[in-house]
């Protein structure tokens, strides 16, 4: 079992930063892949961004792509997604993710195995 808590969400001008982290519980977190998803209000679910478990393959959706990055820190348990020049549609509900394969995060989003309860992020313009 993998326990998943988000952290740093909160409100930012247009333009600003945030770092959400995401503390993870279990001795095999190392071994997992890691993801960052995104629900914004009507709307579904999106994926973000996702990390290999060793950290040696990332994956960003195109809207993100230059302005977020994603990194973890195995020692910590943490994986953190680093989010630059802020815009309003960025604000949505942003929710941490595990599995196995950073496959399954970024192309098989309702197989995967673990979510987190998510952090509230508000852009305003």
């Amino acid at each position: 079992q993998v326990q998943l808590v988000e952290s740093g969400g909160g409100l930012v001008q247009a333009g600003g930063s945030l770092r959400l982290s995401c503390a993870a519980s279990g001795r095999t977190f190392s071994s997992y892949a890691m993801g960052w998803f995104r629900q914004a209000p009507g709307k579904e679910r999106e994926f973000v961004a996702a990390i290999s478990w060793s950290a040696g393959s990332t994956n960003y959706a195109d809207s993100v792509k230059g302005r977020f990055t994603i990194s973890r820190d195995n020692a910590k348990n943490t994986v953190y997604l680093q989010m630059n020049s802020l815009k309003p549609e960025d604000t949505a509900v942003y929710y941490c993710a595990a599995d196995k394969s950073i496959i399954i995060l970024v192309q098989l989003r309702d197989t995967i195995s673990y979510w987190g309860q998510g952090t509230q992020v508000t852009v305003s313009s």
